[in-house]
């Protein structure tokens, strides 16, 4: 994939930065073989579309380099905590595409261990004449340290989760992640952060081991939902949420436990390891058999919920 900075505004209450790039077809399977890998694999149509979560992989450059922007003048170190995050679709990343992020700080609070921020990204394509998003995202995180930066703005604004209708039969799925898993996460998504990677940087940071990228969790539960109760396709996908509580090391059982609504189009689902939950409030939102992707007006991105 290759990223084309476009022009950007100055640190102010709005950072507005985005960035346009083509999001090659090797790109989009090399993530979804990553997440997958802990499952059966399948040769199925539907097993080469996108991820629903390759949105947040092209929004996270972006997000960074915001952040970045957000803390430079802080004096002191400053480590990012993912804490929440949402996300509605349309319709996939489709392969070829050239695809624009812009990105909106949407406010920041002061809390004991730094600051609270809100951001939220809408990605545009050429797939369908970029005029209209086809996907938003809503992240929330602290920046641990962080105390230079003004508060401003609202980082609880959006539209709640999807409730369900009435209650299925649950199901739970365990994992093994192993260290392998989350290295070829790591290259797939781009995101190489040292305490996903290197045993050193994560124990600097205060973790026994390495650590899963919390989004590779809510991937691999998204494909779980989407075998059981979309007959395996991706695109039915509209819209995706959780909120990040502890990390998932190598070698820990890992318990996703899904629990949908008596149609099958709303499923909750939590990721627990030993040690307690470490995605809650997990939800995934369905549209029905032979929906159309680009037209289902449940599925428009409307934002969601901030706050933890």
């Amino acid at each position: 994939m290759t990223t084309t900075p476009t022009a950007t505004t100055t640190p102010a209450e709005a950072l507005a930065p985005a960035a346009a790039s083509t999001v090659t077809a090797a790109h989009l399977a090399a993530y979804r073989d990553a997440v997958r890998s802990a499952l059966p694999a399948t040769d199925t149509p539907t097993a080469r579309l996108a991820s629903p979560v390759h949105a947040f992989v092209l929004a996270h450059t972006v997000a960074e380099q915001t952040v970045a922007a957000l803390t430079a003048a802080e004096t002191g170190p400053v480590s990012v905590v993912h804490l929440g995050q949402d996300i509605r679709c349309l319709r996939l990343v489709a392969p070829g595409e050239r695809v624009t992020v812009r990105l909106d700080v949407l406010g920041a609070r002061r809390e004991p261990r730094g600051t609270r921020v809100a951001l939220r990204s809408r990605l545009t394509g050429d797939a369908d004449g970029g005029a209209e998003p086809f996907a938003e995202l809503l992240t929330s995180a602290l920046l641990v340290g962080a105390a230079a930066l003004d508060p401003f703005g609202d980082i609880s604004a959006g539209a709640p989760a999807p409730k369900p209708a009435g209650t299925g039969e649950p199901a739970v799925a365990t994992h093994e992640v192993t260290e392998e898993w989350i290295a070829r996460y790591a290259h797939a998504s781009g995101d190489l952060n040292p305490i996903h990677l290197d045993q050193d940087a994560a124990r600097a940071a205060g973790f026994p081991s390495v650590i899963a990228h919390g989004m590779s969790v809510v991937a691999l539960a998204v494909e779980e939902i989407t075998d059981r109760y979309a007959d395996g396709d991706p695109s039915r996908v509209r819209g995706i949420g959780a909120r990040f509580s502890s990390p998932v090391a190598p070698g820990e059982p890992l318990r996703l436990e899904l629990q949908p609504d008596a149609a099958g189009q709303v499923v909750r689902f939590t990721g627990r390891t030993p040690a307690g939950p470490a995605v809650k409030s997990g939800w995934v939102q369905l549209a029905g058999p032979g929906a159309d992707s680009g037209t289902d007006s449940s599925a428009a991105p409307t934002g969601g919920s901030h706050e933890r």
